[in-house]
């Protein structure tokens, strides 16, 4: 193979390699899981099967959080009035992080009837990475309050994680586990429609410039080889 041949095929290799990181660094993962919720009542236990989201948005150094019900869990033998129910839950976090982070959102925006299943309005939260690493995100417990009542819903199925998400602690902590164990954080409002961030810029930024390493690499050494190739021939 020509000098000229061979600098064109190295440089080639070093751009298919920078290719190749980029695409097998995911940043996010999120998935819709069903969880079968087991409700302790006033009125007795219940039970009821909602897909369950959870999206991630980074903000600065942050990440709202967002859990979405698509079906209602549990019921009230009374209607409930605008404003009367007021929800709040758990995300239990895994992989380089542990503890929860709490999500909370607004009451309901019209009366619910009598014996009709709640629907859960989308509860959010603030996430701040304290390791470096991925971290799940997994529904935990929910709590609705109505009319001076406490109902309290946790998943019996042991469900998997609804978001996984690659984030990059303040500081450049490492992954690993704190020392007291936990991590909460509170949240208001909510981002209704919000699509799940498939990577976070700064990441796909580290990325893209390990993958222009790799090119600037492969075409020293090619310009190297193409000069002693030129020595030589002298």
């Amino acid at each position: 193979m020509s000098y000229p041949k061979r600098t064109a095929a190295l440089a080639s290799a070093a751009a298919l390699a920078g290719s190749a990181v980029l695409l097998a660094a995911p940043a996010a993962h999120a998935d819709v899981v069903d969880v079968n919720y087991h409700c302790k009542t006033p009125i007795g236990d219940k039970s009821a099967v909602s897909p369950i989201d959870i999206k991630g948005v980074k903000s600065g150094s942050t990440y709202k959080i967002t859990m979405s019900w698509q079906k209602g869990v549990s019921s009230s033998p009374v209607e409930l009035g605008k404003g009367a129910m007021n929800p709040s839950a758990t995300i239990r976090l895994g992989g380089a992080d542990s503890g929860t982070l709490a999500v909370t959102g607004p009451a309901n925006s019209a009366a619910i009837p009598a014996n009709t299943p709640i629907k859960i309005s989308d509860l959010s939260g603030t996430y701040t990475p304290r390791k470096t690493g991925k971290v799940t995100f997994t529904a935990a417990t929910l709590t609705i309050k109505a009319l001076g009542t406490t109902t309290t819903c946790t998943p019996a199925n042991n469900p998997g994680p609804s978001l996984t998400l690659d984030v990059t602690a303040a500081g450049g902590g490492s992954s690993g586990t704190s020392a007291d164990g936990s991590s909460t954080a509170n949240g208001t409002g909510s981002s209704g429609g919000q699509l799940p961030q498939t990577g976070p810029a700064d990441s796909a930024v580290a990325l893209g410039t390990l993958g222009g390493t790799v090119l600037l690499a492969g075409a020293a050494g090619a310009l190297w080889l193409t000069r002693r190739g030129q020595a030589v021939r002298r």
